[in-house]
Formats: C-alpha cells, sequence, structure tokens
C-alpha cells in the first residue's frame, strides 16, 4: 500500500490563522468560521509563502493542463463558450465541511459564494451551485449558460429535487435550509438558462474548481 502524501493547511481567515500540519487542526480553524479561506499544500514552505499572500491569488490555481484527447476529439468537441458562468463545489470529505460558488468562465471573477458549511456533500454543493446561478442570471436577465462538471447535479436540477442520501442533522440544518429554498425555487421559476457539462477531459478544471485536489 502506498504511503499517503502528507499536506500541509494554510488558513488565512479562521479561528486561527497560519499552516496547520494536519487536516484535522486545518478543520478546528474553519468549522463555525463565516468566510473560512483555506487550501492545502505540497509542503511546508509552499504553505508558508502562500499565508504571507493572497487567498485569492491562490485558489482556483491548477497545474497546466495538457489533454490526453487526440486532436480529433478535441477539434469535435471545440472550445468553451465563454459567455458562460461556471459553477463547481468543494467538501473535504463525504459528508464534511462543503462550499460552493460561482465565476466568470472567460476571467474567473467570482460571482457568488456560499459556505464552508459544517456536513454536506459535493452533490449537493454542485446541486446547490447550478440553482444559485440560475436564480443569478435571472435576477440579472442574462443569457450566459451555466457550466458544471456535475452529471448528478444536472439530472436533480432537471428532476427539481435533490436526490441526496445524507440525513437531516441538527448538524446539517443550514445545509438542508438551502436545499429547501433551492427546491422551491426551481418549482416556482421558470428559466430559459442551458446548463452543460464541462469537458474536463478537454479543457481541464472547471473554472470555478477550488484547486484543492
Amino acid at each position: 500500500m502506498s504511503k499517503k502524501k502528507k499536506k500541509y493547511y494554510t488558513v488565512w481567515k479562521g479561528h486561527h490563522t497560519g499552516v496547520f500540519e494536519s487536516w484535522e487542526d486545518c478543520k478546528a480553524q474553519i468549522n463555525d468560521f463565516q468566510g473560512a479561506q483555506y487550501k492545502s499544500f505540497a509542503t511546508f514552505d509552499a504553505a508558508k509563502k502562500a499565508l504571507k499572500g493572497n487567498y485569492k491569488d491562490y485558489i482556483g490555481k491548477s497545474k497546466t493542463f495538457k489533454s490526453e484527447l487526440s486532436q480529433a476529439q478535441l477539434k469535435k468537441i471545440g472550445l468553451p463558450n465563454y459567455n458562460s458562468i461556471s459553477v463547481d463545489a468543494a467538501s473535504s470529505g463525504n459528508p464534511g465541511i462543503m462550499e460552493y460558488r460561482g465565476v466568470d468562465t472567460k476571467s474567473k471573477k467570482q460571482l457568488f459564494i456560499q459556505g464552508p458549511f459544517k456536513e454536506g456533500t459535493n452533490n449537493i454543493g454542485e446541486f446547490l451551485a447550478i440553482v444559485h446561478g440560475l436564480a443569478f442570471l435571472k435576477q440579472h436577465k442574462s443569457e450566459c449558460i451555466i457550466y458544471t462538471d456535475s452529471r448528478t447535479a444536472m439530472s436533480w436540477v432537471r428532476k427539481q429535487n435533490c436526490n441526496t442520501k445524507l440525513k437531516r442533522t441538527v448538524k446539517n440544518q443550514p445545509v438542508f435550509e438551502l436545499v429547501d429554498r433551492a427546491v422551491k425555487w426551481l418549482k416556482n421559476n421558470n428559466y430559459k438558462t442551458v446548463i452543460v457539462k464541462w469537458e474536463t477531459k478537454a479543457w481541464g478544471e472547471i473554472p470555478a474548481d477550488f484547486g484543492r485536489k
């Protein structure tokens, strides 16, 4: 069995800030802290350097992407439609600390963000992100499309139901309050926004990715 690589966690905003050497220590700083800012790094030096910088300079940053698809496949898929917003969620554990956000696909400018929440799942976050995006675009009377990398969340939105197996508890009440609001919004609103699957194999990580992989 391969040894799990050690990670170091930078917390820019939390109960305490700094570099932490375990996920448990990091989690203690971001639990119940509205607007917590954190990210994992492969080395202590990288985490320490990031702490002196700005969180926004590190979130969503990923390695240079090179597609493994053939040129014919890439040509068939084409390029992303930049008249769009992209949404994504991140969950540290399943269930675990969850958050989601939406960004402008081209500029990666953050348009909205929610969380972190104590207990959620990635699928719930992806579902909430899409519905938040739909409401956001309708409010702004925008004709943009929405990109998501979750087929599960797309299915839930089509069916107007968050089909999660996560049981409701006091701990995840804030998450399910958002789920209830999202389902109600879907049932009470018409929209023309097209929801499209982001082609990760062709384009790399979705622009709204939190970059914590």
